[in-house]
């Protein structure tokens, strides 16, 4: 059978009940998983032989936590990253993310109210991981992000997207036009009903989903050795 793709309220549901008494993960536990899973993906594709420096663009909620994660251990699989957020975020968990960023010598970007800082690392980059906009964002891209979108997608850099492509929207894709357009997709825990027509190389990172949430029939892949992740069948190539 296939994989089943999840619309936002199951996917939102699915989430609370990882968290919850009876499923018993911690944000913290949830977002080093889905980080690691992610920094694996963008290491299987794209080597530090040739894509060393890495843009991590992060946004102000868990995506951009799973972001800061995955730039961690980037750092310790011998990637360059650096981090870009210009709209940090103010919870706990997000402070203490970044601040283990710093104790690893990652560089952050300032905040900028211009695009120009942005311009000038993309144009020091090799590939970028979109961590910015999660399976709970509702268009229209707001700032500082809707100038940032057009010059990532203009960059003609390789993008890695966490989860969902950022500006998209969870169920009906990239319907507005407005979002960016990654070769690579690491979906986390399940993939979401706007990306079954993504046609790059599409992975998912979702190994801690417990045998409790067969009864959300997600039929997912079995993952190999022990790899984090698994790559999922090209749009086109199974019955979705």
């Amino acid at each position: 059978m296939s994989v089943r793709y999840l619309t936002a309220k199951l996917a939102q549901q699915i989430d609370e009940e990882l968290m919850s008494a009876t499923g018993a993960f911690s944000l913290d536990q949830l977002m080093e998983l889905a980080g690691l899973a992610c920094a694996q993906t963008l290491a299987t594709v794209y080597s530090k032989e040739k894509y060393p420096r890495v843009l991590v663009c992060c946004g102000p909620g868990n995506q951009g936590g799973d972001g800061l994660v995955a730039a961690r251990h980037l750092g310790m699989f011998g990637y360059k990253p650096t981090i870009w957020m210009p709209k940090p975020g103010s919870k706990d968990i997000y402070k203490r993310l970044k601040t283990q960023c710093d104790n690893m010598k990652i560089q952050t970007l300032a905040p900028a109210d211009d695009t120009s800082t942005l311009r000038d690392v993309l144009a020091r980059s090799d590939v970028i991981l979109d961590a910015i906009f999660g399976f709970s964002f509702k268009p229209p891209v707001r700032a500082p992000f809707d100038t940032a979108l057009p010059l990532i997608s203009d960059s003609g850099l390789p993008i890695v997207s966490v989860d969902i492509p950022s500006g998209w929207d969870v169920e009906k894709g990239n319907a507005e036009g407005v979002g960016l357009n990654p070769e690579v997709l690491i979906s986390l825990t399940a993939p979401k009903e706007g990306v079954k027509t993504f046609a790059g190389r599409h992975f998912l990172g979702g190994r801690f989903v417990p045998k409790s949430m067969e009864k959300f029939d997600l039929n997912l892949p079995e993952y190999l050795g022990f790899d984090q992740i698994v790559e999922l069948p090209r749009a086109g190539t199974q019955k979705l």
